[in-house]
């Protein structure tokens, strides 16, 4: 993943531009606000180039984490006003407590039970009684399909990229997704780029129960999308008051 959260990072603005989270971001907000409309303020794990935080940030106060300085980076400079903290969401500690815990499709990367554990481990310490996390994975296994997809834009300045991703079918509970980016300079120069990423596709039994365990009540959610793709369960989890 050097490739695609290092050396591609600056490009990550044209990857997958922040207007295609419109709608993603809507259904976040809209289960958030029916779940704790008080809520202020939020921790978002695993944030990568903040593009579904910047159509949350005009409801929440934002702190958003990443393993990757690179997209803190690109977050950054795209929120200079939110607090940007380097962080592994199995491991994070930050000593303080939120509203609200989030994270979405870095959650893919988890390819244990124990990783899934850790990281559930993590949103429950950092929110406040009465909080409410939400948990929205790409896809469960029940609701996985091996596939392509394509996308990319470009700049004003001549730069541009192109991807393709090819993802297979599933090995256990494994996925990968072989990528493959073409991408142009300023200067017309044009190069190809490859990388495969793997990441963990679990049972929505499975996301039940290790939330429960780790001391959340738990409701799955199917979202609601008028895109063309099978609808993403989320998982809204509730710390006691």
């Amino acid at each position: 993943m050097n490739l695609f959260y290092d050396a591609l990072a600056p490009w990550w603005p044209l990857i997958s531009p922040v207007d295609d989270y419109r709608e993603e971001a809507a259904e976040v907000l809209r289960l958030l606000e029916s779940a704790h409309p008080a809520a202020r303020t939020l921790l978002e794990l695993g944030a990568g180039g903040g593009h579904v935080a910047f159509h949350l940030r005009e409801r929440f106060t934002l702190t958003l984490t990443d393993l990757s300085p690179a997209m803190l980076r690109v977050s950054a400079a795209l929120h200079p006003g939110c607090e940007h903290l380097a962080g592994d969401m199995r491991t994070l500690d930050l000593g303080r407590t939120f509203d609200v815990v989030f994270a979405h499709d870095a959650l893919d990367y988890l390819t244990t039970e124990a990783d899934l554990a850790a990281t559930f481990a993590t949103a429950y310490r950092h929110l406040a009684p009465g909080g409410v996390a939400l948990f929205a994975p790409d896809a469960v296994a029940e609701r996985f399909a091996p596939g392509t997809d394509c996308g990319g834009s470009d700049a004003p300045d001549g730069r541009g990229i192109r991807y393709l991703e090819w993802t297979f079918p599933l090995d256990g509970h494994v996925a990968t997704t072989q990528y493959t980016f073409v991408v142009r300079e300023a200067d017309g120069v044009v190069r190809t780029l490859t990388e495969a990423h793997t990441g963990g596709v679990f049972p929505q039994a499975t996301w039940v129960r290790l939330l429960s365990e780790a001391g959340f009540t738990v409701e799955p959610i199917e979202e609601q999308t008028e895109d063309d793709r099978t609808p993403r369960m989320l998982f809204l989890a509730r710390r006691a008051a």
